[in-house]
């Protein structure tokens, strides 16, 4: 019989929530991420803010920048954590090469929308995003509040 009040947890560790407000998103993909010790701690207990986190295509890497990872303070003595440091992404050469050519040719942003655990492994899912202008966030929350009422429309009729 299962315990009462215990649920199973998330895999998600921290999402970016203002990147479907500030972009469009294309297209996502999963990427991994080489991370060092005292990070995975930290990601554990989801000490981790993706807002203003970007993408930079360099070298033929990719690399997260911006993302900021908050040391535990039981983490490590003998050496300081950076908690903004420029963190590798684990991407296949076809994705990268697809990513950078969307970034240069046509003007695309890469940025990263959620972080998670998927097989005991920390994932950043990244997105291939265009900007969104003032009017289209406007459009966008006129759309919203639409769908909404006409759903309390039709609930009540």
């Amino acid at each position: 019989m299962a315990k009462r009040g215990t649920s199973t947890p998330s895999n998600t560790i921290g999402v970016n929530k203002r990147a479907r407000f500030d972009y469009f998103i294309e297209d996502s993909i999963e990427s991994g991420l080489a991370l060092q010790g005292w990070e995975v701690k930290s990601l554990r207990e989801s000490k981790v803010q993706l807002r203003e986190a970007y993408v930079v295509m360099k070298d033929g890497e990719a690399w997260l920048l911006g993302a900021h990872i908050t040391a535990l303070p039981t983490a490590s003595t003998h050496l300081t954590p950076d908690p903004t440091r420029t963190r590798k992404l684990l991407l296949h050469r076809k994705e990268i090469d697809r990513l950078r050519g969307a970034v240069e040719r046509q003007g695309y942003t890469v940025i990263p929308l959620r972080l998670y655990w998927k097989r005991g492994r920390a994932k950043l899912e990244i997105g291939l995003a265009k900007g969104k202008k003032q009017h289209d966030k406007r459009a966008v929350a006129k759309e919203r509040d639409w769908r909404r009422e006409k759903a309390r429309l039709l609930k009540f009729s």
